[in-house]
């Protein structure tokens, strides 16, 4: 465990009240939407272990996962539980990490965040504090004795909901090459989506795509067996 990650992260955290809301929960004061999943929480910390053996942290991408038109069966079938809320930030996540993960008691975790912070919609785009954020659930994690999956941030060549980020795919790839790196360095187990997902210009494949940046039914089934691979020694 490398506790330099979690302290770096730290500092921020009184920050993050002042940045602006953008995902669902906000307008309740409930900045990071920790109180989303509560009642999940209790009825899921009681299920046997191996019916909630990792939990998915994550934004749109993991909570869309977790539905039946996608990819839903996926889910219960391998003792998933989906922690995915749409349009968060890294930095929302760390918030909520401790309620919608720690205190599940899973075995590990898979964390699949990054694509909101480099469509900046928690304001302008700050790869340091991604990588803090990201690390400091990663170490948290760690910490509480779970193996850590992270997932390489999916392939967006287009933001369509803020056109002002032009060229999101140099941000992802500089991103996923840090994960790659940390994961690395520390042990944790990298999970690489992009050869089932992306097309030569390194976007979505159309045919597994909602839109540019959503996966559809089609790519959840090609991510499901990338997932499995990487996390059978759970």
């Amino acid at each position: 465990m490398n506790r330099r990650h979690l302290l770096a992260a730290l500092p921020t955290l009184p920050l993050l009240a002042a940045m602006p809301a953008s995902a669902e929960g906000a307008g309740d004061g409930d900045w990071a939407n920790r109180g989303r999943y509560a009642p999940t929480n209790v009825k899921d910390k009681a299920l046997p272990a191996d019916k909630r053996r990792v939990v998915f942290m994550g934004d749109s991408i993991t909570e869309n996962w977790a539905r039946p038109e996608h990819d839903g069966a996926f889910f219960p079938a391998n003792g998933f539980i989906g922690r995915g809320i749409s349009g968060q930030t890294t930095s929302q996540m760390l918030l909520r990490f401790t309620p919608d993960v720690l205190k599940l008691q899973s075995r590990a975790v898979h964390i699949l965040a990054g694509t909101n912070d480099v469509a900046e919609n928690g304001g302008p785009y700050d790869p340091s504090l991604t990588h803090d954020n990201l690390a400091a659930m990663a170490t948290l994690a760690n910490a509480a004795g779970m193996k850590v999956f992270i997932g390489s941030v999916p392939p967006a060549r287009d933001i369509y909901w803020r056109k002002s980020v032009a060229d999101p795919t140099a941000r992802i790839l500089a991103l996923n090459t840090w994960i790659k790196g940390f994961c690395r360095d520390q042990g944790y187990t990298y999970i690489d989506y992009w050869p089932a997902l992306a097309d030569a210009a390194n976007g979505l494949k159309a045919e597994l795509g909602l839109d540019p940046v959503h996966p559809n039914r089609a790519g959840y089934l090609a991510m499901g067996p990338v997932a499995l691979k990487a996390m059978s020694i759970v």
